[in-house]
């Protein structure tokens, strides 16, 4: 491959002269479950299959994304909000589209529960980018309770995306893939005195509030303030807590940090849902 980078599906469409729209559709977020779609109409990748198949196929046509392509699965890590559906959403789009490849790390793939433990793994390694058809796809190490996290930087054409959720602490690596981003999914999964006043047991606060836990608004903030690029047009706040954070107080912290930094007229800011699929963002990109 070149530049030294991995290509593991390389059929198919290999060049496009004219301008696409790369689409991000958030179809669930939260400690219930978690999955993003990402694409151009040409080619596209679930990130994360923590919802039920059903759940999964209904949000993504309900976003009118039923026919969008999906070349493959990235898994961040093994918690189950994460990975939950893998082997049934494995079958599912083999039975439909073909064998499809689930990408993870080596440790992601060991901690896997049997029973959620999909065909077709693809072992990856952090900090190493690939390429699935066309789409260049770059694991970032984070930091969380996990064997082998990571996030996902996802490049079509001159247009990254990242999702940077599930970590403990902000990171300068991170920082340094959101500069260059045009949409970001950032966690905000916690306001601090929710969270210290709230009715969790102080062992489990103490992991979410640790530095392998959960990004608290104040944190993520912070590390929107470090890796706000002058390209970013979509940040959708991701992973909130129904316990112990609120839509408002996680916009109100990230709005703030747009404004502070004379970024607020041109990024557009949503905050990710549960139980729904957030509708999709579209951002244009040049050929690839």
């Amino acid at each position: 491959a070149e530049d030294g980078i991995r290509d593991y599906k390389v059929t198919g469409v290999q060049t496009c002269a004219l301008p696409i729209y790369v689409t991000v559709c958030v179809l669930s977020s939260g400690s219930a479950g978690n999955c993003t779609y990402v694409g151009d109409g040409h080619a596209g990748l679930l990130i994360d299959c923590g919802v039920s198949t059903k759940q999964i196929t209904d949000r993504l046509r309900q976003a009118g994304l039923e026919h969008a392509p999906i070349d493959g699965v990235l898994i961040t890590h093994e918690h189950n909000d994460h990975v939950g559906a893998a082997a049934v959403l494995a079958r599912a789009l083999t039975k439909r589209r073909g064998p499809v490849p689930f990408y993870m790390t080596r440790g992601t793939a060991a901690g896997i529960l049997p029973q959620c433990r999909p065909d077709g793994i693809e072992l990856i390694e952090a900090g190493v980018p690939f390429r699935v058809r066309h789409l260049r796809v770059e694991p970032i190490p984070v930091p969380h309770d996990t064997r082998d996290p990571v996030a996902y930087r996802v490049d079509v054409g001159d247009a990254p995306v990242a999702v940077v959720t599930d970590l403990g602490r902000p990171t300068a690596l991170v920082a340094r893939h959101l500069r260059e981003c045009h949409v970001a999914v950032l966690e905000f999964n916690h306001d601090e005195d929710m969270l210290m006043e709230g009715p969790y047991p102080f062992p489990l606060k103490q992991r979410i509030r640790g530095n392998h836990g959960h990004l608290s608004n104040r944190q993520a903030s912070s590390l929107l303030q470090d890796g706000l690029g002058g390209k970013l047009r979509h940040l959708l706040l991701a992973h909130l807590s129904e316990e112990n954070n609120t839509p408002t107080r996680a916009l109100i912290a990230a709005r703030r940090t747009l404004e502070d930094a004379g970024a607020a007229g041109r990024v557009e800011v949503g905050v990710c849902l549960q139980r729904a699929a957030l509708p999709p963002v579209r951002v244009e990109a040049a050929a690839w």
